[in-house]
C-alpha cells in the first residue's frame, strides 16, 4: 500500500459543484494525498466531449490520473485511493462495519442523490415547486439514514467512505425543501454534520 505521493502526480479532474468529484476530493484529503485539481464543467456545451477526451467514455466526471493510470467511476477511484496510498483507512476492517458502510453508500447513490439532490435541491435552486411525493420520499431517506448511522462517524470511530459520500451531498440537502425536516427526522445526522462539515470546508 506504499506509494510515492509526489511522483507520479495525482490529478483529479472534475467540478467543485459535482457531488461525486467532492467524494473523491474528500477521500484524497482524508488519506493526506497531495493532488492537482483540473476543473472540467461537464454541463458546458463542450463538457462531455472534454470529459471523453480526458478519459471518461461516457463524458462524465470525475476522472483520476495517477502516472499512466486513468480511472473513472467514483467507486473505482475511491477504492483505488484507499488501496494505493498510505494514510487513515477509508474502509473498516470489520466485515459487518464494512457492510454498513457499503449500505450507506448505496443509499446515497440510489436514493439520496436522485431524490434529495436532483429531485428536491435542483427544483428549489431553479425556483420551481418540488414534487410532494419526492418530499415524502426524502423524509423517509433521512429517517433511514438516521436509523443506520453510528456515532461519532457514520460507521464508528473514524470517517470512512460513507462519511465522504454523505458529506459531499449535505449542503445541497440543507438547501432543499427537505431541510426543515432534518431536525425532526434526523437529529443524529445533524449532530454528525457538525463534526463532518470540515471534510467539505475547502470544497
Amino acid at each position: 500500500m506504499t506509494a510515492t505521493l509526489t511522483t507520479p502526480q495525482v490529478t483529479l479532474i472534475g467540478a467543485g459543484y459535482s457531488v461525486y468529484t467532492r467524494i473523491c476530493q474528500i477521500a484524497l484529503d482524508i488519506k493526506h494525498v497531495p493532488f492537482m485539481f483540473e476543473t472540467l464543467d461537464v454541463f458546458a456545451e463542450d463538457g462531455p466531449a472534454k470529459a471523453r477526451q480526458a478519459g471518461h467514455p461516457f463524458g462524465k466526471i470525475p476522472i483520476l490520473r495517477h502516472g499512466d493510470l486513468t480511472l473513472y467511476e467514483t467507486l473505482a477511484i475511491t477504492r483505488y485511493i484507499d488501496d494505493r496510498f498510505d494514510g487513515p483507512p477509508l474502509q473498516p476492517e470489520d466485515p459487518v462495519d464494512r457492510a454498513r458502510m457499503n449500505r450507506i453508500i448505496s443509499i446515497v447513490d440510489t436514493q439520496l442523490y436522485p431524490i434529495l439532490v436532483w429531485g428536491l435541491h435542483v427544483p428549489k435552486s431553479e425556483g420551481r415547486e418540488p414534487d410532494p411525493e419526492l418530499l415524502d420520499k426524502g423524509r423517509t431517506i433521512l429517517s433511514v439514514l438516521e436509523s443506520v448511522a453510528h456515532a461519532p462517524w457514520l460507521c464508528g470511530d473514524a470517517p470512512t467512505l460513507a462519511d465522504a459520500y454523505l458529506a459531499a451531498c449535505m449542503d445541497y440537502i440543507l438547501d432543499s425543501e427537505a431541510a426543515e425536516h432534518l431536525p425532526g427526522h434526523a437529529p443524529g445526522l445533524m449532530a454528525w454534520w457538525h463534526r463532518a462539515r470540515p471534510l467539505l470546508q475547502s470544497r
